[in-house]
């Protein structure tokens, strides 16, 4: 089918989506991950579903939020336990080193729910709303956001996201010099010792004190006082897809074949949470794999000269689905929108979990990775979003429905 005429509507459909995040920010209250704030979101967004939808439902599930960034104290404090232990046992500074990156890898890197039964539980959501087709059901788009947000990121507050970024890689070169003077210590003391250091090995600790202060500094990385709008990260990336249905549903369009969905999870800012809990509640008994099934997680459509179809996600660790991937950088090549390949190289999107779960997904950006004074700060406000990228976001994911309706 022809969507042209939804294509030539996309700056209403824009003015719309920053109309309606407008109101979620100022209505709904913060929207931690779990939080009443979110919940609130949930079911506004679920009641506007459901005037362009056949179906709508809403799913809880349970997580614990505060793990996913407090892990970073757990490590914090076993580094700093390895620097004294430098001093008197460096074997042992290796050791705690090596527990602390393991963490590190279960934890942040592959985002593993490793240390999160310490942490309060809470109940967060995810949404699911489905348009039908007249006939019978031969494959199935559905649009992804998040509608939870972060608390700010200090330094990208203060400084830049430039100096956030500089910060958690000093403290990483830190760790490093820690291991390193720990094995040149044992070297030039001939092997395990026990007790104070003279000389050359005496020196190297002292030098290695320096990363002290950006080590303790990696215990305010965020400010619990203060909760973002997200009004680009992420209510952009929920409103995508809800003003693809309001489109369908104002213009009377129904597709043959094609079922069109919304798919919005919960507490992505906790670790891609509500993604994982609905690929593993889902994915286990074959849901929305009877015919294919196609997932665009859109984050952060702030900067359109950046958007961006991110081939790998989970810190450059899962791989995007090939032809969800082709499908839409092909249709933003043949309407002339600024498209390119990319990658998450640091986090990751909900594509990741959709992925790993058996899916196909890939994780649409439109954010420079130099990070820019919005993300994750209290500037990431209604009034601090592009029309224009929203514009030529809908256009492309518009083409996108359009192509993969006719088959490509």
């Amino acid at each position: 089918m022809d969507l042209q005429k939804l294509r030539d509507n996309s700056d209403a459909q824009a003015d719309y989506m920053m109309e309606e995040i407008t109101t979620i920010i100022k209505t709904c209250g913060k929207r931690l991950p779990g939080s009443e704030g979110e919940k609130n979101a949930v079911d506004y967004m679920a009641n506007t579903l459901k005037e362009y939808s056949d179906e709508v439902k809403i799913e809880p599930f349970e997580m614990h939020p505060k793990a996913f960034f407090n892990w970073i104290h757990i490590m914090v404090t076993i580094i700093l336990m390895a620097m004294v232990s430098y001093f008197f046992i460096p074997l042992l500074a290796i050791i705690l080193v090596g527990v602390a990156m393991l963490l590190m890898l279960l934890q942040f890197v592959l985002y593993l729910e490793i240390v999160d039964w310490i942490y309060p539980k809470r109940t967060s959501h995810n949404l699911m709303a489905l348009k039908h087709p007249k006939g019978e059901v031969k494959r199935r788009i559905l649009f992804n956001g998040h509608p939870d947000v972060a608390h700010e990121w200090t330094m990208s507050y203060l400084i830049s996201g430039d100096a956030f970024v500089a910060h958690f890689i000093i403290s990483m070169v830190g760790i490093v010099a820690l291991v390193g003077i720990s094995i040149a210590s044992m070297v030039l003391q001939g092997g395990v010792t026990v007790g104070m250091p003279t000389g050359v090995p005496m020196i190297m600790g002292l030098v290695c004190l320096v990363f002290v202060p950006f080590w303790i500094a990696m215990y305010r990385m965020w400010n619990t006082s203060v909760i973002v709008d997200g009004a680009n990260d992420n209510l952009t990336g929920c409103y995508m897809g809800i003003a693809v249905m309001k489109a369908l549903h104002d213009e009377g369009i129904e597709l043959e074949n094609t079922e069109v969905g919304v798919l919005l999870t919960g507490s992505e800012e906790a670790g891609i949470r509500g993604a994982r809990a609905w690929a593993k509640r889902h994915g286990a008994s074959g849901d929305y794999k009877d015919v294919e099934t196609i997932i665009y997680a859109y984050d952060t459509l702030r900067e359109g000269k950046f958007l961006c179809v991110n081939k790998k996600d989970l810190n450059n660790t899962v791989k995007a689905d090939k032809h969800a991937s082709e499908l839409f950088y092909n249709a933003a090549k043949s309407i002339d929108i600024t498209c390119s390949y990319g990658s998450v190289p640091l986090g990751a999107t909900d594509s990741a979990a959709f992925n790993k779960g058996g899916y196909q997904a890939v994780g649409i950006t439109a954010l420079d990775h130099k990070l820019r004074n919005y993300y994750h700060t209290r500037y990431d406000t209604y009034d601090n979003m592009d029309k224009q990228c929203l514009s030529d976001c809908y256009k492309v994911t518009v083409k996108t429905l359009e192509d993969f309706d006719n088959g490509k």
